[in-house]
């Protein structure tokens, strides 16, 4: 990935601009992230250096702290979609949320000791470029 990275939420309210590099690109399979993405895995991006600025809606981004773990997660408070959040110099990316192309990949599945038991050989799960018929 470049040096800047856009992004937006699902309904465009909050927009949002990454400028430095990302560190990391990990595909979370805790059982906290398979909750907040409603997914197999949360895919996130990490950096302790890139810049967080928001272009639009600022105002509607919440926060969730889990509390006693160091679990978060932004939200846009129209749309639901998960959004950057910068914690204790600590900024975490949703990959989802980026509009830009990402060139970097995800460096490793984490937390796979918690993985969820549909989740193996999906590789093998026939893809369909559209909806099904």
């Amino acid at each position: 990935m470049g040096e800047t990275a856009n992004g937006a939420c699902l309904c465009g309210a909050v927009r949002f601009r990454i400028d430095g590099a990302f560190e990391h690109f990990f595909l979370c399979h805790c059982t906290r992230c398979r909750k907040d993405s409603g997914s197999a895995h949360s895919a996130n991006l990490f950096s302790t250096s890139a810049q967080l600025e928001w272009l639009a809606g600022a105002d509607l981004v919440a926060v969730f702290q889990l509390p006693k773990t160091r679990h978060v997660k932004a939200f846009c408070t129209c749309c639901g979609s998960a959004m950057p959040v910068m914690q204790k110099g600590f900024l975490s990316v949703p990959a989802g949320a980026i509009d830009t192309e990402l060139t970097l990949r995800p460096a490793a599945h984490i937390c796979t000791g918690s993985r969820a038991g549909w989740d193996d050989a999906l590789h093998v799960i026939p893809r369909i470029d559209g909806l099904p018929d």
